[in-house]
């Protein structure tokens, strides 16, 4: 009784069709070529960048981890 009617066509007709095809954008880009010598670098710049950031990561565990150690001794001090 109270059921919802449905249209038949439940896609609606398209508001606008467009009567030209739209020109298809032309981007010009500069060619670049690459050789080996680019690609050498650039792997040399990551594997340098990667292991400077490892050292950073390394460095910064250690100190936490000493700060911890000196903590505690300096707790254990001040209960004496």
């Amino acid at each position: 009784m109270f059921l919802p009617k449905y249209p038949d066509n439940p896609t609606p007709p398209p508001a606008h069709t467009p009567t030209t095809a739209p020109a298809p954008a032309r981007r010009l880009l500069p060619s670049v070529s690459i050789d080996q010598k680019t690609v050498v670098a650039l792997v040399v710049g990551g594997v340098v960048l990667t292991a400077l950031l490892a050292a950073v990561a390394v460095t910064a565990i250690s100190v936490a981890v000493a700060a911890v150690v000196l903590r505690s001794l300096i707790r254990d001090q001040h209960r004496r």
